[in-house]
């Protein structure tokens, strides 16, 4: 179940908070709870991809990119993700989300969102995400033309390239094998 109690504590928590541009870092607090956790008693990594879904919600909110969507008519979906988890999340230990736009192409738009416990990183995420209309993808241009203006399109580092190098070279559809008999 998606934790609508969640979203609206982040919303509620962040209401106030100053406008982002377009490459700023949302912060977010967080603490694990009993229904986030698996049967290693640790927090489910399903569970880490929707916190970090909230995380983002909020962001796209305080780059103003949501009023932007509701004016147009417009979606957001994500197009790909690459996640790292490297630090267990235990019951009850609090945690920060820090999201953040790392750049954008003539479709996409780069999301960076690392979770930190204490002063360690527990988890890594790099998503492709998607304006969309009935008509398919928004190109960022033209989302920056209806959100107002925006700092020149940044370098995307490294790692985040030769992420999408990659996917560039990943079939689609994905091969499937014969079906078992």
């Amino acid at each position: 179940m998606y934790p609508i109690i969640r979203l609206a504590k982040e919303f509620f928590v962040h209401r106030n908070a100053p406008e982002l541009p377009v490459l700023g870092v949302h912060v977010s607090h967080h603490r694990c709870w009993p229904q986030d956790i698996d049967m290693f008693i640790e927090m489910n990594n399903g569970r880490i991809l929707t916190i970090l879904d909230l995380g983002r919600t909020v962001l796209a909110k305080r780059v103003y990119l949501l009023r932007t969507l509701k004016e147009n008519k417009w979606g957001l979906t994500m197009a790909g993700a690459s996640v790292r988890y490297r630090r267990r999340i235990r019951p009850f230990e609090k945690f920060i989300v820090k999201s953040r736009c790392i750049g954008w192409d003539e479709r996409f738009f780069y999301l960076d969102q690392t979770i930190w416990v204490d002063d360690k990183c527990a988890a890594q995420a790099l998503y492709r995400s998607a304006v969309t209309d009935k008509n398919g993808i928004v190109a960022p241009d033209r989302v920056f033309t209806a959100a107002g203006p925006t700092d020149e399109r940044p370098v995307l580092p490294d790692w985040a390239q030769n992420w999408i190098d990659a996917e560039d070279t990943r079939i689609w559809p994905p091969e499937v094998g014969p079906n078992p008999a």
